[in-house]
Order: C-alpha cells, then structure tokens, then sequence
C-alpha cells in the first residue's frame, strides 16, 4: 500500500511541475469589464496546475512601468510583506505574513496538491507574525529608517487607524492597540476586539477598513473551500463581509456569498465600500472570473451556489434556487484567475493625469490557467462613481521569459505624496511607482 502511494505521489509530482488540465479558449481580455465573457464550465479529471516559480530578482531587477512613470525600491529584504496601511504622518506600515502555522489542516490529494503547489510558488514559507514601520524622512523615495511596529501576532493582515486606536485583522481575532502620532514600535499588549472564523483557515487572509465616520470596522473573511465541499457548516460566517460597531463591539454580516473579499476601498464619489474578490477554482481556465465590486448592505454575491450573478455552479449540492435568485451581478470583471487583492483608488495620487479619477488593482497572479494570467498591476478608470473602459497596466514584468515569478505584487496603496506603493511577497521588496521625470 506504501509503495502504491508512493506511486501515486510521484505522478502527481510529474503532472505538478509540467502542468495539467486544459488550456484556455479565450483571452484574459475576454473576462474583464463591465460584461465579461462566460463560456460554459469546463470541468476536468485533475484541475489545470500551471504554476510560476518564485525566483525572485536578480540584481537590478524590477518591474516594467508604464509610459509616462517610474518605478524604485522603497523597501526591500522584507519577509513576504503582504498589505500596507499609510498612517496620518507618511509612515508606511506592511504586514509580514503568511498561513498560520497552527491551523489545523486540510486532508486528501487535493490539499497535498494545494501543499506543493504554494512551495513551488513561494508561498509555503513561515509567518513572519509581525508589522514593520517604513519611514522616509528625507522624502527621496527610499526608506531609510525601518522597525519593528508590532511582533507576536497571528498572521496579521488587515490594519485601521481610528482616533489613537490601531486595528489590526489577524488570521483568528481583531485587535486594537493604543498609538501615538510618530511613534515607531507599540510594546503594549493588544485587546481582542471580536473573534474571526478560523479552524483550517483555507483562505486565512482577514482584511478590515474603517468607515468615514470611525463608527464602523468593515471586515472580510474568505471562505473555508473552493465550492463548500467541506460542508457549508465550516462556512458560517465565511465568504462575507462583516460590519463591527466600534463602540459596543457588536458585528453582522453585511455582506455575503463573496468567495474571497481582500481588498476593501471607499469610492471618493459615491462614498461605496468596494471590494475585490478571488471568485472559484476547476470548472477551467475561462472560469470564473474575478472581480471588484461596490458592496450592497445585505447584498448576496453567489457563493458558493452561483457565480457572476446567477450563473448555477451544478457541482454544489444541494442547490438553494431561492438563494441564487437573488444573487447580484459585480460591477466589474478583473480576468479569470488574476488573484487580483489590493485595491486603492486614486484620488491625491501624484501620477499622470490618466491615473486621476480610477482604481489600482494588485493582481497576485494565477497558478491554474494555461496561459498565466494576472502578475501585474492594473488600473481601471472611473467614471461616476462606476468602471469605464478597459483596464490598462500599471507595472508588468513580474514574470521572467521562462515564466518564473521574478515577484508578485499584492497590496497597492497610495502614499502621503501620491506616490503608488505596492508589495511584491515574492521579491520581498515595496516598490514605489512615480511619474517619470
């Protein structure tokens, strides 16, 4: 029996580093705007794996920008720094994280398939469990002084500033630590403000934002699967939005059946909470396209019963029809696959006119489309308050002419100059994108 699985392990291997399953029909194009194409579910025997191998940099190396600007390192030798917050006086903070080593575990093939594919991809190393403070007094684009903000935490990702209240989303609570303007490091230890659905934790990444007011905390929890076959018990309070009231610490779903809610924004216009999201996996490489989209109080995006509006997903049993027909339709498609996560609008950035009224979006890039997609960072011009247009690329040339993941990029966020700032968990590095001189 051993040797069998041995036997097994090792195909498996093989059809990991050559990738399997089918080979998209459509460009990445083709699933992005306002009315995305949605061709019929192509279901395989193994899903498509087509991973891109971290590598990271070589010396010099850096991501392509487009016409008109200018990348540099703010910060490098990070330990797969992942989201970004900018406190009131220019200090950039950015979350060092990973999976939380304490989570309990999936089992099975496709979870020893999901183990081998993050290691190939470079996201299987250890949780740094802390913050880092980037400071660049002198204003020359590189930050020259750096320290430890916060350390001991449980995969912290999310961060919110209220008043002298520090939120940070760990992988399994929310807490709050006191903060003073210019301070550098917080020795003091954290309240727990609510506790966050945990347990395996498949999609670990817990993301918060504060309303305009500073009443509220928005908060985003990922799902515990790809399509709840773990049973829709493990799903409670997952695939969702959650809102906390700061004052008595109360929360409810705001929104729900959003797969994967990361990025979280405010539109400047409308005053809309937007999110972006990481729709399903193995119905091929066209589908399903993620998304940005304006969140609805109450509203119902799908998951897991239907994607993209009320498109049925048959592989979930039992079907809820009174569920999908109340699914709404996102606003916007970002491409099949991409990883798109952080999202930051535009408003006060120093860029070129063209960058004035829109989004900038960090896509992660795919392990499981044929061709790659995603790996870039893009923005999507606004107008209204809405998408207008095609997206156009922002940074590329993450991927080397070999398809290694030279970097990835993650969170995007703007700084105190109107500077675009944005983590690479690959290249270990903040890069600063500028308008070229």
């Amino acid at each position: 029996m051993a040797s069998a699985l041995r036997v097994v392990a090792s195909i498996l291997s093989v059809l990991i580093l050559t990738a399997c399953g089918e080979t998209a029909t459509l460009q990445v194009a083709d699933g992005t705007g306002q009315r995305p194409t949605l061709p019929a579910p192509n279901k395989t025997m193994l899903p498509t794996v087509n991973i891109a191998p971290a590598v990271g940099w070589p010396s010099g190396g850096k991501p392509v920008p487009a016409p008109g600007l200018a990348v540099t390192a703010f910060a490098d030798g990070l330990d797969h720094p992942r989201w970004l917050h900018v406190l009131p006086n220019g200090d950039v903070l950015v979350a060092e994280s990973n999976a939380p080593a304490s989570d309990k575990k999936a089992s099975g093939i496709k979870a020893w398939i999901a183990g081998r594919m993050m290691k190939r991809a470079g996201a299987a190393v250890p949780s740094a469990d802390r913050i880092s403070l980037l400071r660049d007094a002198d204003g020359d684009g590189v930050a020259e002084f750096r320290s430890v903000f916060l350390q001991g935490l449980h995969s912290p990702f999310g961060m919110a500033l209220v008043g002298n209240d520090f939120y940070v989303a760990n992988a399994d609570a929310v807490l709050r630590f006191p903060y003073r303007e210019g301070e550098t490091t917080i020795a003091q230890a954290g309240t727990k403000v609510t506790d966050l659905p945990a347990g395996i934790n498949h999609h670990w990444t817990k993301n918060l934002i504060a309303s305009a007011d500073g009443r509220k905390l928005y908060i985003t929890v990922g799902s515990n699967s790809n399509v709840g076959e773990n049973g829709m018990a493990m799903e409670e309070g997952r695939a969702a939005i959650w809102e906390l009231d700061r004052a008595s610490g109360k929360k409810r779903l705001f929104a729900t059946g959003l797969r994967n809610p990361n990025g979280l924004a405010w539109e400047p216009t409308t005053g809309a909470l937007w999110t972006a999201v990481n729709e399903r996996d193995e119905i091929g490489s066209d589908l399903v396209p993620d998304y940005i989209t304006s969140v609805r109080d109450g509203g119902f995006y799908g998951w897991p019963y239907s994607y993209y509006g009320q498109h049925v997903d048959v592989r979930v049993k039992p079907q809820k029809p009174e569920l999908v027909a109340k699914a709404l339709v996102p606003d916007y498609a970002l491409g099949p696959h991409t990883a798109s996560l952080g999202i930051a609008f535009s408003h006060g950035t120093s860029l070129p006119a063209q960058f004035a009224d829109g989004l900038f979006v960090g896509q992660h890039g795919s392990w499981n489309r044929k061709p790659k997609s995603g790996y870039k960072v893009i923005y999507v011009a606004f107008e209204n308050g809405q998408p207008d247009g095609q997206p156009v690329d922002v940074l590329t040339g993450f991927l080397d002419a070999a398809e290694n993941a030279q970097g990835r990029p993650v969170d995007v966020r703007l700084d105190k100059h109107g500077a675009l700032l944005v983590t690479d968990d690959v290249g270990n590095i903040v890069w600063r994108v500028t308008a070229a001189k």
